[in-house]
């Protein structure tokens, strides 16, 4: 998946690390977002397909960087960040 420039600015100044991308794309929960985009973030469902795959100890060690989401526009990601409040979805 392609990266935009702004995208990898701020996961350099926000400390995400590449595999939390990585599984967010794979496991992550998808809402649409305004203007055409795809918002991706670990919901109750999400971990636990990813704790199925790569086990619930790694899952629960990395805990704290489970907050991430990260925004899809075509086939590129145009930005990443923590969550400080709950998407809504339905």
């Amino acid at each position: 998946m392609n990266m935009t420039k702004h995208a990898q600015t701020r996961q350099q100044q926000r400390a995400i690390q590449p595999l939390i991308i990585e599984w967010l794309c794979k496991y992550g929960c998808r809402l649409q977002g305004t203007n055409g985009t795809t918002v991706c973030f670990f919901d109750r469902e999400s971990r636990r397909n990813l704790a199925s795959e790569v086990g619930h100890v790694v899952v629960r060690r990395l805990s704290d960087m489970m907050d991430t989401y990260l925004v899809l526009s075509g086939n590129s990601i145009v930005n990443v960040g923590h969550r400080y409040k709950p998407l809504k979805h339905k």
